[in-house]
């Protein structure tokens, strides 16, 4: 396997790669989580989207899960791109958490 060492993203395949996610979700209960793990492979076209799910830190005795799709590259000057992402945790403990990020980017 071909790997850069640019945080956030590794090329698995020529044409295929993932990006890395890592977040903390909002403060509900009294405490929040941290949201992080690897997106699906992609083609690298256009308009591609990451899938991403995982679980949440163990905090006040509990996790929570997470998925989702990312949005579309953003793609910036330098030839890279990063996804935006969001979503809700499942319903543990009594509680959800919301959370938000942007993957790490990528390099042609």
């Amino acid at each position: 396997m071909h790997e850069h060492g640019i945080s956030g993203m590794r090329w698995t395949y020529p044409d295929v790669h993932i990006h890395q996610i890592a977040t903390e979700t909002t403060i509900n209960d009294g405490h929040s989580h941290t949201v992080q793990g690897e997106t699906t492979p992609a083609y690298n076209t256009m308009n591609h989207v990451h899938s991403y799910q995982g679980t949440t830190t163990f905090i006040d005795g509990h996790v929570h899960q997470f998925s989702g799709t990312t949005g579309y590259p953003v793609y910036l000057n330098d030839g890279t791109h990063y996804h935006e992402f969001s979503g809700t945790t499942t319903f543990d403990d009594e509680h959800v958490h919301y959370y938000s990020g942007s993957t790490g980017r990528n390099f042609s």
